[in-house]
């Protein structure tokens, strides 16, 4: 059980770090939320699947946590907030 939770604490890392680093522009919240919700997300999500399926299918498990931080994460996205401007070092006037 111990190492089945810290998989699943790095896979909500993972989705709320990797969801920061891939769409900046579309979380406005603090970087803390968008990480935090990964990281509850993915605990609560694989610790209930473990206990509902008594631990016999730790795999399906895993996939739940992912896709449990996923879907929180992205409640947190704005992409109509988002920053249209092109990126780059030049301005266009």
């Amino acid at each position: 059980m111990p190492v089945e939770t810290i998989a699943f604490a790095l896979i909500g890392l993972a989705v709320g770090v990797g969801a920061l680093a891939l769409l900046p522009g579309w979380y406005r919240a603090p970087r803390t939320l968008t990480v935090a919700t990964g990281l509850v997300a993915a605990l609560l999500g694989g610790l209930i699947s473990r206990y509902a399926l008594d631990g016999r299918l730790p795999g399906i498990s895993l996939a739940i946590a992912l896709l449990g931080a996923v879907a929180l994460v992205s409640v947190l996205a704005r992409p109509d907030l988002a920053d249209r401007r092109p990126r780059g070092r030049h301005r266009h006037a």
